[in-house]
């Protein structure tokens, strides 16, 4: 009996959307000039939560992931090979279209890259914290520790800083996460969260520089002792959860357009890097230096413009063979195999006398094999 198709789980697809969307909100921030105060304030709130919570979803979405050979080959032909190809483009782009120097190329993950080079270690590590018991636990002193010695060699100090995150989605269930999915009640307890940390933001730098909140620097590069770091480490941590859980509690969990296009994600975070640095190497980057609260709302609705453009389906779908060059390979082969078959099924029912002999019986049709 065949199997039937998965359905997709429209509250995940709005996340992955919402979330990939604040990422090119977030890179399209950088442009404004360092003694913005408010977009200081606003680019804090973000950081402070929204790449945990895509950091989270991700985990949950890798709950399946073996060491089997087909887990292996799909792992290595939609992240590493991405890895590989967008690493090359973009920092191709950098240094031959904004004249940006460069080093370490593939060794040391460039923007945005990152992610993907922790996404091939998580799932990597995935079997093991599945099964682990105590493994959040752990994560948690993994995080902790990794600030003294974790360096930037494939970001490692970023996978192993965001690792709780991870392992909490692992270790999530439906039934666990039904309760964020909650009442009018538990939505607006969630959205005045979300309004408190963006007032907090304000503070943040008082006891915690933005670069805390990139989990990617070692705790002797931020001028802490390691006791001081661990305590704000684990309050970074803490703040990564609490927003994280806040918004995941706003999801919605009906499906529509938005949900739809949760699932060209990637090709939303892989091709954005182009059109965000595009607008840094050019005038409007030196005018939201002159204007940046002016800028503050073009800069924002163009960067969910862009989002929204990358994953409206015409736009994926011709993108995608670019993600996954090697998945479009297979299908049109697969395709072309399909094909071949049906037509050689086709010429051996049109031989003359095959239908008489087969009176009263019923061929399939090529749609049917």
């Amino acid at each position: 009996m065949p199997s039937q198709p998965k359905v997709r789980d429209p509250w995940f697809d709005n996340a992955k959307m919402a979330l990939v969307t604040l990422v090119v909100v977030g890179h399209a921030w950088t442009m404004f000039p360092d003694d913005n105060a408010l977009d200081n304030q606003l680019y804090n709130f973000l950081y402070s939560w929204h790449v945990p919570a895509f950091v989270f979803v991700t985990g949950y979405l890798s709950r399946s992931f073996e060491w089997t050979r087909p887990r292996m080959w799909a792992l290595f032909k939609t992240v590493v090979v991405p890895y590989l190809l967008f690493e090359a483009a973009l920092a191709f782009f950098r240094v031959y279209v904004g004249g940006e120097q460069l080093a370490d190329l593939f060794a040391d993950p460039h923007w945005p890259m990152w992610y993907l080079s922790a996404l091939f270690f998580w799932r990597l590590m995935t079997p093991i914290f599945k099964r682990l018991p105590g493994g959040l636990l752990l994560a948690i002193g993994i995080s902790l520790v990794a600030g003294m010695r974790a360096g930037d060699i494939l970001d490692m100090a970023r996978i192993l800083g965001l690792l709780p995150f991870f392992v909490a989605g692992l270790k999530a269930t439906p039934e666990r996460l039904e309760l964020l999915r909650g009442n009018r009640a538990l939505k607006a307890a969630a959205g005045l969260t979300l309004a408190g940390l963006l007032v907090a933001a304000h503070w943040i730098p008082v006891w915690a520089s933005t670069e805390w909140l990139y989990y990617r620097s070692q705790y002797g590069d931020l001028e802490h002792s390691d006791l001081h770091a661990m305590l704000v480490r684990t309050g970074v941590l803490l703040l990564g959860t609490v927003g994280s859980w806040a918004f995941l509690t706003l999801v919605p969990r009906t499906g529509g357009w938005f949900a739809r296009m949760g699932s060209a994600s990637l090709v939303v975070y892989l091709f954005h890097g182009f059109v965000v640095k595009s607008f840094q190497y050019s005038p409007y980057d030196n005018w939201l230096d002159a204007h940046p609260y002016f800028g503050l709302v073009p800069t924002t609705l163009g960067a969910v413009a862009l989002a929204l453009f990358l994953a409206w389906h015409p736009v994926s779908r011709r993108l995608q063979p670019l993600v996954d060059p090697i998945g479009y390979a297979e299908a049109h082969a697969h395709h072309a195999v399909d094909l071949t078959v049906a037509g050689a099924v086709e010429e051996v029912l049109e031989l003359p006398g095959v239908v008489e002999e087969q009176e009263g019986s019923r061929y399939p049709s090529a749609h049917e094999l």
